[in-house]
This record gives structure tokens, C-alpha cells and sequence, in this order.
């Protein structure tokens, strides 16, 4: 499956004044690619995510998927909050999509309990989540997603709200999975260590209204394991994200 976003714009009312968003926006993101945006806050990153989902309509431009569909979902989001419903358990929650697919109670459960196991929640399947800690929660939301075997898949600084040690682990969890089940990915972060671990491209956004300031191909192969981050490459390519970051934020602050 490949995303085209081309020329997307939108513009929405907040108090009664029109607040531009995203202004042009036009990347693709082929199949199998991981593309991370990064931008100062505000700037639209989760706009466009929720543009790309269906969930807002832009003002002008497009999104296109082109491949062949195979039943799946078209895509799945992850949420920096993890979103589980309280009165379910870790195994409903995270079947909960097969299950508004109609998937037959028996069929959902095997093929949730593989990456239940994977993710180091099998002793907490029949669990609540005021029973789990953060990181695990945050697991079961990523499972979930990953279970409906979507066509894309969206996060949102997934790993945001998580100590340095359970991001840096859930991290590599998330490249293990991508390994085993590879699929477009659009990641919204922050974080510029993250988006150079776990992408194939990143793209900067400027600050409000988002626009694409630049484009970097991430040169190192896959797979990748947190020893990458120690690599004098790998410092040369976050100074050089960040110079363009670092602009953007700053012309952000002054608005």
C-alpha cells in the first residue's frame, strides 16, 4: 500500500477566528516505509495524521492509497494515550476490533494471543487496565492495532508519556513487530532520537501553518537496534534534523 498526500490544506475556526493548519502539504510514503514527522508543537502533525485517517476533511488537496486491498482495515491509530476501555479486559481490548469486524470469539483470541506473548502481556490477558502499569498499557494499545492487521499504520507519540527505559524497550518491541508484520508507517514524534531509530524518512514540518520544510532518508539498514544510537553517523544526521528543526521551532515561538 502506498499513501499519497498531495497539496493537503486545511483551515479550521477556533473562537470565532480562522486558524490555518496545514498549508500545502504533499509527501508519499511507500509501502513498507516508515515516515516520521516531526515539527514544533502546534504545527499540525496531528492534523494531517487525522487527515490521513479519514477523521478531518482538508480544505484542499488529497489523500490517496494505492495498492491492493486485502479485507484488512485501512488504518489503525495509536495514541500517545493508550485509549483502552476500563471495563475490558487486557484480551477484550485488544480484540476489540476483530470483534466489530465480526471475527468469531475463538479465531480473534488465537490470533491475539501470539503477539500477547510477544509483548509480554500473557500473564495479564484477563487484566484490567488500572491493573497494568503505564508501559504495559501502552503495549496492549500497540498490539491492538497491530491485530486487525491494518493496510497503514498512524501513530501519535506513541511512546511519549513513557519513562526513558520503558521507551527506549517498547522501542526495539516496535521494530520487532514491524519486522515481522511490515507495513507503511506515518509517526508523529517529537523526539528526534526516536524518529531516526525507527524511520526510513523524516519529514519537518514548519511551525503553524505546516508546511514541509525538508525531507532526510534515514542511510542506515535494517534491522536496527538501540547500539545505533551511539554511532558518529548517527549523530551527524540528528544535528543536521535538528538545524532544521531548531529553525522551525523558533520561528514557531515568535508567532
Amino acid at each position: 500500500m502506498r499513501v499519497i498526500c498531495e497539496d493537503v490544506s486545511l483551515t479550521y475556526t477556533a473562537r470565532g477566528r480562522h486558524v490555518e493548519a496545514l498549508r500545502g502539504v504533499s509527501f508519499q510514503v511507500r509501502p513498507e516505509e516508515v515516515v516520521c514527522l516531526l515539527g514544533p508543537s502546534g504545527c499540525g502533525k496531528t492534523t494531517l495524521l487525522k487527515v490521513v485517517a479519514g477523521l478531518l476533511r482538508p480544505g484542499r488537496g488529497r489523500v490517496e492509497f494505492l495498492g491492493e486491498r486485502d479485507g484488512n482495515p485501512l488504518t489503525a491509530m495509536v495514541f500517545q494515550d493508550h485509549g483502552l476501555f476500563p471495563w475490558m479486559t487486557v484480551l477484550e481490548n485488544i480484540t476489540f476490533g476483530l470483534e466489530m469486524r465480526g471475527v468469531e470469539r475463538t479465531s480473534r483470541t488465537q490470533r491475539a494471543l501470539p503477539l500477547i506473548e510477544t509483548a509480554g502481556l500473557g500473564q495479564f490477558q484477563r487484566s484490567y487496565p488500572h491493573e497494568l502499569s503505564i508501559g504495559m498499557k501502552q503495549r496492549a494499545g500497540l498490539i491492538r492495532a497491530f491485530v486487525t492487521n491494518p493496510e497503514v499504520l498512524l501513530m501519535d507519540e506513541p511512546f511519549a508519556s513513557l519513562d526513558a527505559q520503558t521507551k527506549l524497550v517498547l522501542q526495539e518491541e516496535f521494530l520487532l513487530l514491524l519486522r515481522d508484520r511490515p507495513k507503511p508507517v506515518i509517526y508523529v514524534t517529537h523526539d528526534i532520537d526516536e524518529s531516526i531509530l525507527l524511520g526510513d524518512r523524516i519529514i519537518v514540518l514548519t511551525g503553524r501553518p505546516g508546511e514541509v520544510r525538508a525531507d532526510f532518508d534515514i542511510p542506515f539498514p535494517r534491522p536496527r537496534s538501540l547500539n545505533l544510537l551511539q554511532r558518529p553517523d548517527f549523530a551527524d544526521l540528528k544535528g543536521r534534523v535538528w538545524k532544521e528543526l531548531e529553525d522551525a521551532a523558533r520561528t514557531q515561538a515568535r508567532q
